[in-house]
Parts: structure tokens; C-alpha cells; sequence
């Protein structure tokens, strides 16, 4: 059950409903044999759409290390660790994923749907675990989210309502605004079912939503200036791997057009975006490690549910608000779990 956040005194309402994850069996997974492979210690690869300097991926990799710790599982003991990164370039995530199917382990960590759609071009057999996704149903991953049915498993990070409270939230900081670009990825389900909801939501709050694509650097600052040129406009950027591709990009552009704006992802308002609404990604890394846990213990991952969000994270940065001329509402602030000033 996802934890809701409903408009109510112009404040977010939250409601937590956590999932236990139950304790898996003791029998290993059977692997196919690999020269790289040391007896008595398994193999766990990592692939990440991102660079080793990237301090958020790096201590999302601590965490997941240190929860598979505490069940039992030390890196350079009894287990072993690769992990690759990729950056967010198509070509070379493709790579590094063939590079690590080739070596067989036994299971791999993959962080959305840039990860594991490459990496199911090389494989069906060998585990996969996503800590992040968006609709894997919709993009063939799984065959449902009760029973997956194959070798992919995970955690979603959205449910499609979510891209209405995204609106609501810019509507909350900013309530000038009446005109909201959504920058959407139409590369994925997730991206087109979440702009139906912002758009279905920005009639009740009497707001238009217009969309912008997330294709080129050139068509996403074309389309921005363009839009900022008419007058009490915001921003809403749902999370998807164009979103991270183009980060900083998103961020010069909405700042240098002085547009409040609404992400998914904390990291925007890390690096000054205005305010942020989506899953927790840290206690995604501690439920993906219970799963790779699990696998590593016997379990199949075509009985592992994916697991729908049941922890978000409100933040809010007072010093982008700031240099907006923006009052945050005391409501909101006292419901924000991470206030950067």
C-alpha cells in the first residue's frame, strides 16, 4: 500500500502502511559455473546508469552493502561484490551490461529501467533485483506485479497518482501559478501515464498543463525559453532517466527563467531545485538488499512481488524559495521531512 499524501489546509496529510518482508530459505540459488567464480562465495554485480564521482549513488551502494551485512553477507568474505558504472550513456550501459552478464553472477543489482532493459537483452536466467522502476509491467520486465513470472524482480518507485501531488505541491509553494510544463519522457509507460494524471488534475485546480519533451539538450532549452516567455508559470519534472540524463541541464535552465519547479528526485533540490516529492531511495536500497538476501538464500525471483512505494520523502529548499520571492506554507514545511536552508 502506497503511503497517500492528500491536499488538506494546504498541507500534505501522509499515511504509511509499511510491507514486512518475510524471511526467504536457506537453500542456494544454483549458478552456472564461471571461471571468475571462487568456491564457497557468491557473486552480486551492480549496475549503475551513473559515475563512480557520483556521491548519491555511492552512498545508496553503502547502504545496500551494509544491509546485505547485516544479514549476513560481507563484501570480500563470503560474498563478492562487482560493481559497474556506466554513466547515463545508452552505449556504454549496454556494454558494461553484457561485460557483466558474461561473467555470470548470481544475482545483479539494477538501478531502473536504463539498467534493466539492457541487461535483459543478455539475459532471462540470471536474477535481476531493481531498488528503482517505474511501470515494469508496462515495460514487458514483469508479467505482474504479484507473480513476476521471470528473472526480474523489484521495487517500484511511482504509482501513476503521484504525478497529481507533484501539481498540487508547485500549486502549494507557488499558487500564482496557472500554466505548469511537464517534461515527460514518451520513451517509457511511465512518462505518458504520468502526464495523464498531472493533466486530468490540472483541471480541478484550474491550471493548464503543458507538455515538453524530454528528447534533445536543443528541444528542451527551445521549448523552456518558449514557455517562459508567458507570465506565472511552474515546473513539474516526473522522474525518468531522461530527467536524470539532462539534470543539470533542467536545473540551469529553470533557475536562469526563475520558474518554481516540482521533481521527483531529491537530488534536484540537493543541487538547489525548489522542492522535491517521490519515493525514498535509501529505504529502497535496504528492501532491494532483502531481496538479493532472499535470492542469494534459494528464493526465485518470479515468486517475489514487486513491491509498490511505502515511504516517500517531501523536500523542500527555503533558499530556492528564496531567491524566488516564494513563502513556503508553515504546513508544509512542518510535514517536509528534509528542509535544506
Amino acid at each position: 500500500m502506497v503511503e497517500s499524501s492528500l491536499r488538506s489546509g494546504g498541507g500534505f496529510v501522509r499515511r504509511r502502511d509499511i510491507i514486512t518482508l518475510i524471511g526467504g530459505a536457506a537453500a542456494g540459488w544454483p549458478v552456472v559455473a564461471s571461471a571468475q567464480q571462487v568456491e564457497g562465495v557468491r557473486n552480486i554485480g551492480v549496475l549503475f546508469p551513473a559515475t563512480s564521482h557520483d556521491l548519491e549513488f555511492q552512498a545508496w551502494l553503502g547502504v545496500f552493502e551494509k544491509t546485505l551485512q547485516q544479514s549476513g553477507w560481507t563484501d570480500g568474505g563470503n560474498v563478492h561484490i562487482e560493481t559497474r558504472w556506466a554513466s547515463s550513456d545508452v552505449a556504454e550501459i549496454r556494454r558494461q551490461a553484457a561485460e557483466l552478464v558474461a561473467k555470470a553472477p548470481d544475482v545483479i543489482l539494477a538501478y531502473g529501467t536504463s539498467t534493466v532493459g539492457p541487461l535483459l537483452q543478455f539475459t532471462r536466467t540470471i536474477p535481476i533485483v531493481f531498488p528503482i522502476a517505474g511501470d515494469p509491467v508496462g515495460a514487458g520486465y514483469v508479467d505482474s506485479l504479484a507473480r513476476p513470472g521471470g528473472n526480474v524482480t523489484g521495487f517500484m518507485t511511482y504509482e501513476y497518482s503521484i504525478g497529481g501531488k507533484w501539481l498540487e505541491l508547485l500549486k502549494q509553494i507557488a499558487p500564482d501559478v496557472i500554466r505548469a510544463a511537464v517534461l515527460r519522457d514518451t520513451t517509457t509507460p511511465t512518462g505518458i501515464g504520468q502526464f495523464g494524471v498531472i493533466q486530468a488534475v490540472g483541471s480541478s485546480l484550474k491550471m493548464e498543463v503543458i507538455p515538453l519533451n524530454l528528447r534533445e539538450a536543443s528541444e528542451i532549452e527551445r521549448d523552456l525559453a518558449a514557455f517562459a516567455h508567458t507570465p506565472k508559470g511552474g515546473v513539474v519534472v516526473p522522474g525518468s532517466a531522461s530527467a536524470s540524463r539532462y539534470h543539470d541541464l533542467i536545473l540551469t535552465l529553470v533557475a536562469s527563467h526563475k520558474l518554481p519547479a516540482v521533481y521527483a528526485q531529491r537530488s534536484f533540490v540537493a543541487a538547489g531545485g525548489l522542492a522535491s516529492y517521490g519515493a525514498d531511495v535509501v529505504h529502497h536500497f535496504r528492501l532491494a538488499a532483502g531481496y538479493v538476501d532472499r535470492i542469494l538464500r534459494g528464493e526465485k525471483p518470479s515468486n517475489l512481488p514487486v513491491q509498490a512505494p511505502n515511504k516517500y520523502e517531501l523536500v523542500i529548499n527555503l533558499r530556492a524559495a528564496g531567491a524566488l520571492g516564494l513563502t513556503v506554507p508553515p504546513t508544509l514545511l512542518a510535514g517536509a521531512d528534509e528542509v535544506i536552508e
